[in-house]
């Protein structure tokens, strides 16, 4: 949990350093004129907004991630809900996707632990 705290405090210091744009319309202009360093979409986000992104990042060679609920982005940028943050500094984007990996890690040690103790 700290983790993800650290995570969406990464995102919120970018957004006031103005170096995050939000919402699928500014984050897919960001990816389209190369300015995106890092994609996140919320795991809440529609399938649709998910494979739209994963795509054109993926066509673009653009980090693309998935993390946290459109509750948590729009909180931690001081908007309403937000689907998708395109992060356009590349420090930043780098500390970001490396704590998001991290929290990745670390779920994924949690579920085979869960799995490896179930079975006994």
């Amino acid at each position: 949990m700290i983790l993800q705290n650290k995570v969406m405090s990464m995102i919120g210091l970018a957004t006031r350093a103005g170096k995050i744009k939000s919402g699928a319309f500014a984050a897919e202009a960001a990816v389209k004129d190369s300015s995106a360093m890092l994609v996140i979409v919320s795991s809440d986000a529609s399938e649709n907004t998910k494979k739209h992104f994963k795509d054109i990042c993926s066509y673009r060679n653009i980090p693309y991630c998935e993390f946290g609920t459109m509750e948590d982005l729009g909180r931690f940028m001081g908007k309403d809900l937000r689907a998708v943050a395109a992060i356009t500094d590349e420090g930043f984007a780098r500390k970001t996707e490396s704590l998001i990996q991290e929290v990745k890690n670390i779920e994924d040690l949690d579920r085979k632990s869960t799995r490896l103790n179930s079975s006994h």
